[in-house]
């Protein structure tokens, strides 16, 4: 294979973990409209886009395999590929909570700790997410330590809003509210919500610090 076919299938393989980066993110976007808006014919169209996210993710982790394999690179192209194929397994797995966070959409009942803002929480994730993948493709390293830096803000927002939901269970009044299987039932989902928004910003720091190292050698963010 010639040298510049090799740096094409290179640059195929970044277009195309930004491509199912683009896939993921619209995705989580549209779980969290789902989740906000309770709209279960949304989250039903996140479960069924899941299938096409899984079949992408494993077709460009053959592509990866077959580059380590048939290519032998070093340095910079290995650290390239071995990086990719790392995030693409970050990406799936962002892709399989936002399916989590479109089935809490489904059968809501009652509305616990109506002060925790799920929608901030998970536009901050959105937001890190799509600057991630930005740093992956420009190899910005300084744009993946801000990436790291703005997931402390999402894992703050979580646990405040978890210490919220906690609270409204042993303070909440009785009057006016739901049995006790129900109230049980939506402090469950709400938990579980954060719970996935918190792992899904802290794969949008492993795509940024696998892009560090791609980029620069440098496993700090690792």
């Amino acid at each position: 294979m010639s040298r510049e076919s090799y740096r094409e299938m290179l640059d195929e393989l970044r277009e195309n973990v930004l491509y199912l980066g683009e896939l993921v993110e619209g995705q989580l976007r549209d779980a969290l409209d789902a989740l906000v808006d309770r709209d279960e014919r949304l989250a039903q169209r996140v479960v069924q886009t899941d299938d096409d996210v899984d079949d992408l993710f494993l077709e460009l982790e053959s592509d990866c395999v077959d580059l380590l394999a048939l290519q032998q690179p070093v340095a910079g192209d290995l650290r390239l590929i071995v990086a990719s194929f790392k995030i693409l397994t970050d990406l799936e797995r962002i892709g399989d909570l936002a399916v989590n966070l479109a089935e809490y959409a489904t059968g809501v009942e009652y509305t616990v700790a109506p002060d925790v803002d799920v929608q901030r929480i998970g536009e901050t994730v959105l937001e890190n997410l799509s600057a991630a993948t930005d740093a992956y493709a420009a190899e910005d390293p300084e744009q993946c330590f801000d990436v790291a830096a703005a997931d402390d803000e999402v894992d703050a927002m979580c646990e405040t809003a978890s210490e919220s939901v906690v609270r409204s269970l042993v303070v909440g009044d009785g009057v006016g509210g739901p049995d006790v299987d129900t109230l049980l039932s939506e402090v469950s989902r709400l938990l579980l919500t954060l719970r996935d928004l918190e792992r899904a910003g802290d794969h949008a720091v492993n795509v940024a610090g696998r892009t560090l190292f791609a980029a620069e050698n440098d496993d700090a963010l690792l």
